[in-house]
């Protein structure tokens, strides 16, 4: 099966912020650029940090309201030094959480997750910046065509890894969403089966239908399993 990578995913053509880069030039890159962020690259084109919108609109948070109404927040020393900041520097989320450009999106997905980051700079062996990728760019896989996923599925996992003829377990795919019918000789083929459908880009759903001849799995069933003659 071919997972895509980050590299065949992420955004090249990065626009990026400079240490020094000055906070009204950081607003106007992200508005003409209509971006949420950027990368803050030293001068060997490594990420340091990452400045967003959030980082900016903590200067106006900081402010008092004219009206009287909303109350000065109490932030902590360090929110109180991004607010007061002026270059990207002092303005950014450091250190820059990375990813590199031969991860899988579930690699990516999972250290976005655990971070809490929308988005992570890309980078080569030697920390240069390659691109970023998202979370929109990572749900680009949902949009593969159902007949794309049902492909893979018939010729990588089913023929080439299970060694199954396609005649053996049928496969509707609707939407990103996997039904799988038919019949396997061996009750401990189902699950396995099952595991490397989720994994195929683009799958939302795996719901399996699959009679076996022989229960040669003692686990206990994870559904209504059906044998459908032999040995059980």
């Amino acid at each position: 099966m071919h997972h895509r990578t980050i590299g065949e995913l992420m955004t090249r053509d990065v626009v990026r912020a400079r240490r020094d880069t000055p906070f009204k030039e950081i607003a106007r890159l992200l508005a003409d650029n209509d971006v949420t962020a950027l990368p803050v690259v030293d001068d060997m084109d490594r990420p340091v940090g990452v400045v967003s919108e959030a980082d900016l609109l903590r200067k106006s948070a900081d402010q008092a309201d004219p009206s009287g109404r909303i109350p000065v927040p109490n932030l902590e020393a360090w929110e109180r030094a991004k607010a007061e900041g002026s270059r990207a520097e002092e303005l950014m989320s450091a250190p820059a959480v990375c990813a590199r450009p031969d991860w899988s999106v579930v690699e990516a997905a999972r250290l976005m997750e655990t971070q809490r980051v929308k988005r992570l700079p890309v980078v080569d062996d030697t920390d240069r910046l390659l691109g970023v990728v998202s979370r929109g760019d990572l749900l680009r896989i949902f949009l593969r065509r159902d007949d794309a996923i049902r492909d893979e599925i018939t010729q990588d996992v089913l023929w080439r890894t299970m060694g199954l003829a396609p005649s053996q377990v049928t496969i509707d795919v609707r939407k990103g969403q996997v039904v799988l019918g038919g019949s396997v000789e061996f009750r401990s083929l189902i699950p396995v089966i099952e595991r490397l459908c989720r994994s195929v880009d683009g799958v939302v759903s795996v719901t399996e239908h699959i009679e076996y001849t022989t229960d040669d799995d003692q686990s206990p069933p994870t559904g209504t399993r059906r044998n459908s003659g032999g040995a059980g």
